[in-house]
């Protein structure tokens, strides 16, 4: 009987194991999910800001040395 309990406790343990992996697999999924979303939210706003800098270094405005080029 004390047989029984042990191996039904081991069994029991190694399903613990695989439930926590499909958990880990859950999770990995939502946040690659959130972080998708949040690309397709925020690309374009952080595509313009980006290219406001670049010219910005390209177009240095009046009184500002150097042209934002190599000579």
């Amino acid at each position: 009987m004390i047989n029984l309990i042990a191996r039904l406790k081991a069994r029991a343990a190694n399903q613990d194991r695989g439930a926590t992996a499909v958990e880990y697999g859950l999770m990995v999924a939502l946040i690659a999910a959130v972080i998708i979303g949040v690309v397709f939210l925020l690309g374009e706003q952080l595509t313009n800001t980006f290219q406001s800098v670049v010219d910005g270094m390209q177009n240095p405005g009046p009184g500002e040395e150097g042209s934002g080029e190599d000579n």
